[in-house]
């Protein structure tokens, strides 16, 4: 047996504190043990982002860096590859060309589209030549592009070729001050006029590399404390704000995670690959690439379509696989859908063997060892389905259910961790330990330069002091400099140096940290009642007919309704079983399929044993999943509460007045 003893993951270095003078109460404060005598400092040639890639092209010019799948006559091909040598190349000839164009160091600089190459090349050229990088994301509209561009004051903007058009837009008024397009390959004719219209210049990329390569200019290296990047979050309401992070905490990140990795005999090597999907311009993405670009290890892009994403899985065969809680949630499903079609005896097979091997990771061994026998009979298929390779998988964005993080634990043959993380704190805060199964449900403890404590939310009840300990986690450590032009929110949300973060935790004596909230989202109804919004979704995202919910209610009303998505197989299923005919749409119109799904959202409410206040009176049905197009989620899936009440409202009122109607018809009886 593995793993005997208690292990230590943190150490307290403060104790709570009762509320006194106005001040609210506060839980103890927990740091790393890696960090147990304070934060590591950082080696001398590796202070800066621009450092962590400088060094690793010295180090490794001819691994394979970056990787992507052209596409010729409408057929993707395999993956093609730039070694570091290459990319850096590359960097200084796009370095120089900015340059070349009067660009003067501290100036901003924007990129604009799908992870590619290109992405990587403009972003490390920023870092050579002391520009501020200003990612905009893939899925924002004309609108906040607009917003970002003119609220930055980008000089030039890097931009996919499909994307040119929306800069170029009318809607897009703030383009008029950029100076030059870059496209990813290369414009058309007609938006090549269109630019010069506005006094702005539209490169091809080969022009614009030739051009730095004619004019060549050493890299002009920027100090720690200058800002590398503003990150933009696309927010849950209202404008975006710019997140300003320093170089000097993207090198912290990477010393961070060398100290955590060293801990385990496994280790990462030049020969690990990891498959970037999420977008570039989210602080998760951006953070793996930059660690993967420290190890000499290789990135390949996916070829731009979420849904066909398996089959970069298998031409890939990554050793890493990052994403969202969505991201796993297919996967289980699809897993889970394998299952149902075996015959019944393997049926009963797998479940023995997933059963004596989580029985085993219990007890102390580690998924290796744990049952040698269970993965080559039953779970290597399951490795199989995600490339072959897969040595981590990594969860993050949302909290992902228990039931989702075993599973995937026991079967996918290799380590699954979740971690905890903002763009204000360079991503992860937190993270798990490998291959520990008391931290399932959990988002782990403080990363090696995170410190961590609760703060009292006297509103909803939250208390860091009680038992168990509950309230706002705090963030101190490395964590960004502020909003851009926005000292008024920055002050509102960082004060005596720790970070407020909006999200609700748990946290044992172990500094060990459950995310169970958000203290935005929470809303009181009219009866005086506080209700807490995100949690009661994930309660009643639970039946199999609900694909994802999004639950309304507010202080003019006392009962709480709700938008679902159905889930198209389950629900069709269903329908067969009820004699239903029709396409999901259809489906989806009928009062039968509302009334069953109600049920099941009441019963589910009875199981979690909610308060009556929380129970789900009503509901509107959408067979459109909640998505970017309309609106109505960001681009890492955050439900966007107030665009869904203005997209929603006609059909919640109606819900609601059939209720009132159905309340004074039991009344008068």
């Amino acid at each position: 047996m593995e793993g005997a003893g208690k292990k230590v993951f943190t150490v307290q270095v403060e104790d709570g504190k009762p509320r006194k003078d106005g001040r609210p109460a506060v839980g103890p404060v927990f740091r790393s043990a890696l960090s147990k005598d304070g934060f590591p400092p950082l080696e001398p040639d590796m202070k800066t982002s621009w450092d962590v890639f400088r060094v690793a092209a010295g180090k490794y010019p001819d691994n394979r860096m970056l990787g992507w799948r052209p596409v010729k006559d409408g057929v993707i091909g395999p993956y093609i590859w730039k070694s570091y040598k290459e990319v850096y190349d590359e960097v200084l000839q796009a370095g120089s060309a900015l340059q070349h164009l009067g660009v003067k160091p501290g100036s901003r600089i924007g990129i604009y589209g799908s992870n590619c190459p290109q992405w990587i090349v403009a972003m490390q050229a920023c870092n050579g030549y002391s520009l501020i990088c200003v990612p905009l994301y893939d899925t924002l509209g004309a609108g906040a592009v607009d917003f970002i561009i003119d609220h930055a004051e980008i000089d030039v903007v890097f931009v996919q070729d499909k994307k040119i058009k929306e800069v170029l837009s009318p809607n897009c008024k703030s383009a008029k001050r950029v100076k030059a397009l870059v496209a990813f390959t290369s414009g058309t004719s007609e938006e090549i006029t269109s630019a010069d219209d506005i006094g702005m210049k539209l490169y091809s990329w080969n022009d614009f590399l030739k051009m730095g390569k004619d004019n060549p200019a050493q890299p002009c290296s920027p100090k720690p404390n200058d800002t590398c990047t503003i990150m933009y979050t696309s927010g849950t309401s209202g404008q975006p704000k710019g997140v300003m992070l320093s170089h000097e905490s993207h090198a912290m990140y990477v010393k961070g995670v060398d100290l955590f990795m060293d801990q385990f005999d496994d280790k990462m090597t030049t020969d690990d690959v990891f498959l970037s999907f999420l977008p570039l311009a989210h602080i998760l993405d951006r953070m793996i690439e930059e660690y993967f670009f420290h190890k000499g290890a290789s990135v390949g892009y996916y070829h731009g379509d979420l849904n066909a994403l398996r089959d970069d899985l298998m031409e890939l065969k990554p050793t890493l696989l990052v994403g969202v809680p969505r991201v796993y949630e297919k996967i289980y499903e699809g897993i889970l859908k394998a299952l149902s079609e075996l015959r019944p005896l393997r049926k009963i097979i797998f479940n023995a063997l997933y059963n004596r091997k989580l029985a085993n990771m219990k007890a102390g061994f580690t998924h290796k060892t744990a049952s040698p026998f269970a993965d080559m009979l039953a779970f290597r298929k399951v490795k199989a389905r995600l490339g072959g390779r897969l040595r981590l998988l990594i969860s993050g964005g949302a909290p992902l259910s228990n039931e989702i993080e075993e599973f995937l634990r026991v079967t996918s043959c290799a380590y699954f961790v979740q971690g905890y993380g903002l763009t204000e704190t360079l991503g992860p805060s937190t993270v798990c330990y490998p291959d520990d199964m008391s931290l399932i449900g959990t988002v782990g403890v403080a990363a090696t330069y995170t410190e961590l404590r609760l703060e009292e939310v006297p509103e909803m009840g939250y208390d860091p002091l009680g038992t168990p300990s509950r309230g706002e986690i705090c963030v101190r450590g490395n964590f960004f400099t502020g909003y851009y032009k926005d000292p008024e929110l920055t002050n509102e949300v960082v004060t005596d140096g720790w970070f407020h973060t909006g999200d609700i935790g748990e946290m044992n004596s172990d500094g060990i940290l459950k995310v169970i909230d958000r203290k935005k989202n929470i809303f009181k109804l009219s009866q005086g009642e506080y209700v807490a919004v995100e949690y009661l979704e994930k309660v009643y995202v639970f039946p199999p007919t609900v694909e994802d919910i999004w639950v309304y209610g507010d202080s003019f009303r006392s009962m709480l309704v709700a938008v679902v998505n159905p889930h198209e197989e389950n629900t069709m299923k269903w329908a067969a079983s009820n004699g239903l005919k029709g396409s999901f749409a259809e489906i989806c119109k009928t009062e039968g399929l509302k009334e069953y799904i109600l049920k099941e959202l009441q019963s589910v409410a009875a199981k979690n044993k909610l308060r009556g206040f929380e129970y789900v009176k009503g509901i509107v049905l959408d067979h459109v999943p909640f998505d970017i197009e309309r609106d109505l989620v960001t681009a890492t899936m955050k439900k966007r509460r107030n665009n869904l009440l203005k997209y929603y409202k006609p059909e919640i009122e109606k819900v609601y007045q059939k209720l009132e109607e159905q309340r004074a018809a039991a009344k008068s009886k």
